[in-house]
């Protein structure tokens, strides 16, 4: 029987390579995005689980998005956008999950790597994402004696069409950081928890 894997934020560039790259291995893929849930509300989050037909043993958290800023320019609704898409979302899917994965499963954090380095110019951003390292390494410890693993991958710019069309260009193809996901949501990474891992 085929492992069910659940991406979070599954419809972006990012979250389409990693539910691909997963399906390619044989998992059953279970997307959730905005049109299927409110990743930003609790509620919202534990009637989706509930209403899963079949269990997942694999969870990826990819919901994300970006604002610049410098912390002197920033504005409460851009620390209040990026705060709900970044940190909340991956919070309220990491609660649903420790509630209900089975032993031997796994939880893959998308953070970036300027959560660990800081962000000249995307404070709020950076900050988030650093939050979002900080929820892996502490859900890691909780879930340990389950047996159920939480790492994050932190990859720095991502080459996507949302970066391109506002002139960011180069960076990561999605495919290598699904790869890397993929590898932590395996059987090959048994050991491997509270791990923050460069892409």
């Amino acid at each position: 029987m085929a492992d069910v894997a659940l991406v979070c934020g599954g419809a972006g560039a990012l979250g389409r390579a990693i539910a691909d790259e997963l399906r390619t291995r044989g998992d059953e893929v279970v997307v959730a995005d905005r049109d299927d849930v409110d990743l930003t509300d609790a509620a919202a989050v534990e009637a989706f689980w509930d209403k899963l037909e079949a269990r997942p043993r694999w969870v990826v958290n990819a919901a994300g998005g970006f604002r610049p800023g410098t912390v002197a320019d920033s504005e409460p609704a851009d620390l209040s956008f990026l705060t709900e898409l970044n940190f909340e979302t991956a919070w309220w899917s990491c609660r649903a999950a420790a509630r209900r994965l089975p032993s031997g499963g796994g939880i893959v954090n998308v953070a970036a790597r300027s959560g660990l380095t800081g962000g000249q110019g995307s404070a709020a951003y950076a900050v988030t994402k650093a939050a979002v390292i900080r929820l892996t390494q502490v859900l890691a410890l909780e879930l340990a004696e389950r047996g159920v693993r939480v790492n994050a991958v932190v990859p720095a710019l991502i080459d996507t069409p949302a970066n391109r069309a506002h002139g960011i260009t180069g960076g990561t193809p999605p495919t290598e950081v699904a790869a890397a996901v993929a590898f932590l949501l395996s059987d090959a990474a048994h050991a491997v928890s509270g791990a923050v891992v460069p892409v």
